[in-house]
């Protein structure tokens, strides 16, 4: 690192050009705001290397500053390097006026304004100006200074006091606060703490943490997560709102940064075999014993007491910046975050967001090179999956101790730059129907109308764009599947909380496939896992996306052998036609083979006018209809069942589903002894279920309970209501919708009571 001679290191780092200074032992605390002396130090470096480009201060901490700060030091080394070179300014050779009291006159001023420019100006810029200032206001004023005599030593004194004065009014600092100064206590300096600013890091962290908040933003929120507090704010010149967080691990007294910092030392000697990562889990546990008697031993040894609950901590931070993602564990940390991205080149950007109720942030976090490729080496050992050159694409999942998410890693030469991450939050808990009607995203009659379609078995495709919230809707719809029917599932990515159903009571299986995108030969194509389904018996299918080959294993699996259950899927795609041509015309799917889809759902984004705000909404339900032959856009081949109206902002049901004009809905009820052939005994059930979600809804605020609406009780209540179902058809030889209704409401709020109460 450094030598003994040296205490700083000029290091080149991609573009960028960091000092570095060592001030371990030393007795100036290393901060440029606070101390002279250290931005005198800093100041000298950066003139005699006019490269560099950040600045870090090394202690237990390290203290860096960035670009933007540097420039304005700069600008200090500037000014004080061209004072220096104008030696006319500070001699008396020039005088034509010899007369010894003039010359000494002229020394005596030259020696203070040289002094001060040689002591204050690169240590305290605004200090020396306001000296300055004040002694030209004092030569004005004071009728002693003009001398008949040496009037030539007052003009030349005059002239070189304000040419001086007005060119320390170039810095940026000066420039800012010269009309502020007014009262200025010289050697003060808080004035500098506006301007400039370190980002703390410890020193076994590579990531760095701005922290410092802009004078014009505006606090929206804070809350706290397990160890970490977050704090939103409104930015007056920025698109975007700022989600700023002070981790623990930023917020620790000396002592157990020393201990951390040796415990980091000793554990990296301890570096997990990519074997090790197949059970992460595991992993965790097993470093997080060895850390936790690691730290116990450190701090006996400095004699330094740590309570249980700290010695805790520390573990949870050393795990996290060895085997785990740094700061990334902290964000998924928040249930608020969906998803994270992270740019290349490292260094350059911070990190961005996007949050469930504030939408697209920028963090204060900045990852480091070594913290990127450290991410990228981890992934590539959890997945088992190349990620090289040859493969520049990595696609898989991850999961820490508060979330799971999926991540896309992308890097050379696609990414020119290095390597970018993007990672997917999954919600702890799949979503259901219900939350969905509370939440906007759809309606209770669309709810009702997607129960009722899911009873029925039918073949559908989730589609939108990216984030839009199709995954979302393809868990909610499987939460509506009744628990007797086995399903299973095929992903390239595990998106769909499968271990969640499975805690659930659902009878379900996970299939994991190849990436479309991936140049691997290790693993099973997405298509064959398909067509593997077949052989695994009666079962409900579920593709996590569609993307390539496996629409057409897709669509025999849907036509030869799966018919009898629901066949559901995700895909890209932003209308029903969009769909259409996509697999027909992308993907090869055969044209008569594309109507064996029953029905398209597409969710997308709806931005708000002024562009800066947008909400997930189901913008379509539309079955697809089989009595056409070349294009079904052409010959009347899309039913709208229902459509999102933006001036409502809700999506309405269409005339054609209001006046009986649904082939889907009437061969679900042909299966029906009371409902074949009786539109209005279907339309009267599928306005039940509506009735039933919007009852859901309405007690969750009533009783102020919003877990009633998460997948666990959600799936008791839909037990519930098919049981209510089934004995008031008994009891009356019907369906009677009101009976059902009052019979569910009244065990519903009971439910709901005793729900509650088991909460406490």
């Amino acid at each position: 690192m450094f030598s003994k001679e040296k205490d700083f290191e000029i290091v080149k780092h991609g573009v960028e050009s960091i000092l570095k200074i060592n001030y371990v032992g030393k007795e100036n605390f290393p901060s440029i705001e606070d101390n002279g002396i250290v931005m005198r130090d800093v100041v000298k470096r950066i003139i005699q290397t006019p490269s560099i480009t950040k600045v870090i201060l090394i202690h237990n901490k390290n203290y860096e500053y960035n670009f933007e700060q540097v420039e304005i030091l700069k600008e200090i080394g500037i000014i004080f390097t061209k004072l220096s070179k104008q030696k006319e300014l500070f001699t008396a050779g020039q005088l034509i006026n010899k007369d010894e009291e003039c010359v000494k006159l002229f020394f005596s001023r030259y020696a203070y304004l040289q002094n001060t420019i040689i002591k204050d100006l690169t240590a305290d810029p605004v200090g020396c100006y306001v000296k300055l200032k004040r002694k030209y206001r004092d030569y004005k004023f004071d009728k002693t200074y003009n001398q008949d005599k040496c009037s030539e030593v007052d003009s030349k004194y005059e002239n070189a006091l304000s040419y001086v004065i007005s060119q320390l009014e170039t810095i940026s600092i000066i420039k800012k606060l010269k009309d502020n100064l007014s009262g200025h206590q010289v050697g003060s300096r808080q004035v500098y703490k506006d301007f400039i600013s370190s980002n703390i890091k410890p020193n076994f962290i590579y990531t760095t943490l701005l922290k410092r908040i802009p004078v014009e933003a505006k606090e929206l929120d804070s809350y706290h997560l397990q160890d970490c507090k977050v704090t939103i704010f409104q930015m007056d010149n920025e698109a975007y709102n700022l989600y700023h967080i002070t981790p623990l691990e930023f917020t620790l007294s000396e002592d157990k940064y020393n201990i951390l910092n040796l415990a980091k030392e000793v554990i990296s000697e301890h570096r997990p075999e990519s074997s090790d990562f197949i059970d992460p889990t595991r992993l965790r546990e097993v470093f997080f014993n060895i850390s936790k008697d690691l730290i116990e031993e450190i701090a006996e040894f400095r004699n330094v007491s740590l309570k249980q609950s700290e010695i805790t901590d520390l573990s949870n931070i050393l795990i996290r910046y060895t085997v785990g993602f740094g700061l990334v564990e902290t964000l998924l940390e928040d249930e608020h975050v969906q998803d994270i991205s992270i740019n290349s080149p490292a260094n350059k950007t911070p990190i961005f967001i996007t949050h469930g109720i504030y939408e697209d942030c920028k963090t204060n976090i900045i990852p480091e090179q070594d913290e990127v490729d450290g991410w990228a080496s981890r992934l590539r050992m959890i997945s088992g999956k190349p990620f090289d050159a040859s493969n520049p694409i990595l696609d898989t999942e991850i999961e820490t101790p508060h979330a799971r998410a999926r991540v896309s890693a992308v890097g050379k030469p696609l990414n020119p730059y290095g390597i970018g991450f993007s990672f997917r939050r999954h919600r702890d808990k799949p979503w259901t129907l219900a939350l969905f009607v509370k939440n906007n995203m759809i309606t209770a009659e669309a709810a009702g109308l997607l129960s009722f379609i899911i009873d029925g078995a039918r073949t559908m495709l989730i589609a939108g764009t990216r984030g839009s919230g199709k995954s979302s809707v393809l868990t909610a719809m499987m939460v509506e599947i009744m628990r007797k029917y086995r399903i299973i599932t095929i992903e390239d990515t595990l998106e769909i909380p499968t271990l969640q159903f499975s805690d659930l009571g659902f009878n379900i299986q996970s299939l994991s496939v190849t990436s479309a995108l991936s140049t691997s030969k290790d693993g099973m194509s997405a298509d064959m896992g398909i067509r593997s389904t077949l052989r695994l018996g009666d079962s409900c299918l579920i593709v996590g996306e569609v993307r390539s080959t496996e629409a057409i294993a897709l669509y025999e699996a849907m036509r030869v052998g799966a018919l009898a259950n629901v066949v559901g899927g995700t895909i890209h795609g932003d209308s029903p036609f969009g769909v259409y041509d996509r697999l027909v015309n992308d993907l090869g799917v055969p044209n008569t083979s594309f109507k064996a889809t029953d029905l398209i759902i597409v969710a997308n984004p709806v931005k708000s006018s002024d562009g800066l705000h947008r909400v997930r909404r189901v913008t379509s339900i539309t079955e697809i209809r089989k009595k056409w032959e070349k294009d079904p856009s052409l010959e009347n081949g899309f039913g709208d069942l229902m459509k999102y109206d933006s001036m409502t902002d809700r999506l309405e049901i269409t005339d054609e589903l209001m006046n009986g004009e649904s082939d889907l809905l009437k061969a679900i009820g042909s299966n029906v002894k009371q409902w074949a052939g009786n539109w209005d005994a279907i339309w009267d059930n599928i306005m039940l279920r509506a009735k039933v979600k919007q009852l859901q809804v309405d007690y969750s605020i009533k009783y102020d309970c919003h877990d009633i609406l998460e997948a666990k009780p959600i799936i008791e209540i839909n037990d519930q209501f098919h049981k209510i179902s089934e004995r008031v058809n008994e009891d009356y030889g019907v369906l009677d919708s009101t009976k059902i209704y009052d019979e569910f409401e009244q065990w519903f709020r009971h439910y709901i009571q005793s729900f509650k109460e088991n909460l406490k």
